[in-house]
């Protein structure tokens, strides 16, 4: 995993992962193993996976760089306590899925909670490769 500050304020954890070197051969594959994790962890929720690719696709003017075959987001929560409204902000959590000719890039912004976001490395280090 590689951490950066996408435009210099997001901090952000991203990985590329060569097709040739991934058992999963559709992205929806890679959507299905991380709702799989949410749905298996103890207290997140899966909300859904939203089809970033068509949406934009479908907008009057929309543009997608020009090596990208498909993006999906998929939506859940971790939040195990609501104590503060300004906490909502930061939620619900998000893994991006890219796919390019060659590769899946997963990304996903930090998690306020250094546990969590360990949990969403943990789960980008377990996916089967060949």
């Amino acid at each position: 995993m590689n951490k950066c500050h996408y435009q210099a304020m997001y901090p952000i954890y991203s990985k590329e992962i060569s097709k040739s070197k991934i058992t999963f051969t559709k992205l929806d594959d890679l959507c299905l193993y991380f709702c799989s994790k949410i749905k298996s962890h103890p207290f997140a929720k899966y909300i859904s996976t939203f089809d970033h690719y068509k949406h934009t696709a479908e907008i009057e003017g929309g543009d997608i760089e020009k090596g990208i075959a498909a993006a999906k987001v998929v939506l859940f929560c971790f939040g195990k306590k609501l104590d503060d409204p300004k906490m909502l902000s930061v939620r619900p959590r998000a893994i991006g899925l890219c796919e390019t000719d060659t590769h899946y890039v997963i990304s996903f912004l930090e998690v306020p909670n250094p546990s969590l976001t360990e949990i969403m490395i943990k789960w980008v280090r377990d996916i089967p490769v060949s």
